[in-house]
Parts: C-alpha cells; sequence; structure tokens
C-alpha cells in the first residue's frame, strides 16, 4: 500500500495553499531521513510508488509553478507587501525626529537605513509570525483573529494547554527514539514556514492547519504518558476529573458558538446578503432595473448565488459589460442587474431620486443612509420608498431596499 500512501500524501497540496510548499519539503526531508528504511522495500513497491507520485505530483507542480497556482502566494507574500516602503520610511523618520532633524526634507543616515529597511522589515515579520503559532493567545485563548476561521476562543481547549506542555517535556525525555522525536519537531518547523512568509500567516488557522497532526500526537502523548504513571486507583479519579474539564471546555464552546458567535461574526459572513437577495427575487419582476450597492463590498458572488442567477447566463455574460448610468457613472451590469452605488459628484443616496425611478430598485448598504431605519422608519431620504430592510443576526440594519417614490 506504499503508492496509496504517496498518494494521498502527494495530493495535499488541493488542500490549501501552503501544502504546495510544505509537503516537497515533508517529501525530502522524509526520504533523507528515512532513505535506508525506504529502500528496504521492494523495487515493484518503489516503481508503482514514484510513478504514482509522478503522475499526481507533476501537474500541481506545473500548475504551480507556470498556470498561476502561485499567484495567491505571490499576493499574501511578505516580500510583497505593499506596506514596506511606508512602514520604513516612518520607522526612519522616527530616527530623525529623535535626533532633532527636522522632519520635512531630512535624509536617513547610515544607521536609519541600517536598522530599518525593506530586509529588516521582513525579518521582523517572519520571525513574528514564527513564534506566533506557539503562542497561549492563538492555541487557547482567542485564535485566529479572522471570525471565519475562530469563533473567539482558542486552536484548542484550555485543558489541552497542560498536555501539550507535559506532552513536549515527556516525549523529549521519555521516549527513545531519537527519529521520532526529530521528525514530530520538524514537521512542526516545516508547517510553520510556509505560511511565516505570508503577511499575517503568524495566527492564520488555515495555513497552519499542516501542524495540527504532530500537535495533537504531542497532547494525546501527554495525556496517555501521565495516565500511565499514576496508580490504579488514581487512574480513575484522573479519568473522571479530565472528563469532566473536558466536559466544561466542550460546552463553553457550544454556548460561544451558537449564543455569541452569531453576532460577533456577522459581518465576517456577509449575513444579510440571502436575506436580500431571497427578497429581491419575491419582487424584481415587478421592476426593470436593479442596482445593487458596491459601498459595503464587491456583491457579484453573493448575488449569483443567494439570488440563484442561471450559471449558463452568468457565464455568457462574463466578464460583465461597462454602461453609463447617470448618477452611477460608469458601472458593470447583466441583464437588468447593475452593479453600482451612486458617485460622488452626483451626491449621496439622498440625491438618489433624480436619477431612478419607481420602476427601479436599488439595494443600499446600511451605511450609505446613517440611520437605523428600523428605528425610524421617517428618516427615510426623500423621495425613496423603503421596500425592506434587512437586518443582522444583531439586529442592526444591513441593507435597505428601496425604490422612488
Amino acid at each position: 500500500f506504499l503508492w496509496i500512501s504517496v498518494v494521498f500524501l502527494v495530493l495535499t497540496p488541493l488542500i490549501y495553499s501552503t501544502a504546495k510548499l510544505f509537503t516537497p519539503i515533508l517529501l525530502v526531508f522524509l526520504f533523507i531521513f528515512y532513505r535506508k528504511e525506504i529502500l528496504s522495500f521492494k523495487k515493484k513497491d518503489l516503481v508503482y510508488s514514484v510513478i504514482a507520485g509522478l503522475i499526481i505530483g507533476l501537474p500541481l507542480a506545473y500548475s504551480t509553478l507556470f498556470g498561476g497556482g502561485a499567484q495567491r502566494y505571490s499576493y499574501l507574500s511578505v516580500f510583497t507587501d505593499p506596506v514596506t516602503e511606508s512602514e520604513v520610511g516612518e520607522s526612519r523618520l522616527q530616527d530623525a525626529k529623535m535626533r532633532g532633524s527636522a522632519t520635512i526634507g531630512a535624509t536617513p543616515v547610515f544607521l536609519d537605513r541600517a536598522f530599518h529597511n525593506k530586509f529588516t522589515f521582513w525579518g521582523t515579520t517572519i520571525v513574528r509570525n514564527l513564534l506566533q503559532p506557539f503562542s497561549t493567545e492563538f492555541l487557547f485563548i482567542k485564535g485566529d483573529p479572522n471570525l471565519r476561521q475562530s469563533i473567539g476562543l482558542g486552536e484548542f481547549y484550555k485543558i489541552d494547554s497542560i498536555f501539550l506542555i507535559l506532552g513536549v517535556v515527556l516525549f523529549l525525555t521519555r521516549h527513545k527514539y531519537l527519529k521520532t522525536k526529530v521528525v514530530i519537531f520538524s514537521w512542526i518547523l516545516m508547517g510553520i514556514i510556509p505560511a511565516a512568509i505570508t503577511r499575517d500567516g503568524g495566527n492564520h488557522a488555515t495555513r497552519l492547519i499542516s501542524i495540527l497532526p504532530p500537535l495533537i500526537f504531542l497532547i494525546s502523548y501527554g495525556l496517555v504518558e501521565i495516565y500511565r504513571m499514576l496508580s490504579k486507583k488514581v487512574k480513575l479519579i484522573f479519568i473522571i476529573l479530565y472528563s469532566v474539564l473536558v466536559g466544561l471546555n466542550f460546552i463553553n464552546y457550544q454556548h460561544v458558538y451558537w449564543m455569541h458567535y452569531p453576532y460577533n461574526s456577522e459581518r465576517w459572513w456577509h449575513a444579510g446578503f440571502k436575506e436580500t437577495f431571497d427578497y429581491l427575487k419575491s419582487i424584481d419582476s415587478s421592476y426593470d432595473r436593479v442596482f445593487m450597492s458596491m459601498q459595503g463590498e464587491p456583491v457579484y458572488i453573493f448575488f449569483a448565488g443567494h439570488y440563484q442567477y442561471p450559471p449558463d447566463k452568468w457565464h455568457q455574460g462574463f466578464p460583465f459589460k461597462f454602461t453609463w448610468v447617470d448618477g452611477f457613472g460608469r458601472i458593470s451590469f447583466i441583464d437588468k442587474y447593475y452593479f453600482g452605488s451612486p458617485t460622488q459628484d452626483s451626491g449621496s443616496i439622498y440625491d438618489l431620486p433624480k436619477y431612478i425611478t419607481s420602476k427601479d430598485v436599488y439595494i443600499a448598504a446600511a451605511k450609505e443612509v446613517g440611520w437605523n431605519l428600523m428605528l425610524d422608519p421617517a428618516r427615510v431620504p426623500s423621495g425613496l420608498r423603503l421596500l425592506k430592510a434587512v437586518s443582522y443576526p444583531s439586529g442592526e440594519p444591513a441593507y435597505y431596499v428601496f425604490t422612488k417614490e
């Protein structure tokens, strides 16, 4: 079954982009470290494994290197961070201020350049990203700050912190196979490096997912070794106490997930779009044009998905054409659906009645109005009629559906 193992390992880059760097490094490391054991397999099994690996791996490698597969990495890389120049310049300016130099037209001296340049900026970011995955804040307190990837708790239960520490100590001191120790801790390092060279990779859960297996192993090792060290009488107490603590952690997680997370993450998960487009679908046969605001974020994919726009028509119309609409300027459209907001030149949503008719609909982001029309409907902009107000789970307004009065 060696060739099957190779196939699944080579397929890991399809799971997440950081595996495109992690998997090759891991493969080379394992081969170098276990070459005697690997080469002791039957030649037939090795040949089948190499062939299977090449059949699966070469197209993935080609796609990554030449087919645009590395495009996202180039966008997220530390080395392409657009703030590099401004951050370096700001740091050099602070140095100039502390020397008493004029802040306007100040020329950096040698020490300014030595301490603050693109290499020190990149290095500082990478070192921070290498250390953050081991922080208690990431592992056990808050987790990934992106609420699409975390509910605001740690990546592990808090009780796991005890057994992770014990697991590391006991694994290093009690486990007798040096190679296994090297593999586990090298795996963690190799899993962190691909994430560390991205801008916010130090606490990005999905980019760090390749270190999950060795961390689970170390936590489990600590748990099992402590259990083995206890006397028979104490073992039962240990199991009961551990089960209670895990149960409390689980209950707390479920409470946060169901009661608090929907409110805290409502904007991260683009809440309100589904209800808005469900309503639009029920009324848009009565209207000639539908305008969708882009002031919150691009709505293309949310409209296509929640409205269930026919995919064949969507692809026929893509890339979208542009047209000029008074009050909106140059905006993209497909069929009768227009993606854009009133331009600054035309004013704001309060000037919208000048440019739309009673046969048009405008879906506005709540921030365009500036008032909570759910609590104070009398503040509807003059000349407009509010057809529908859609709220976030928290009750705050998300989107308004308007037509001309």
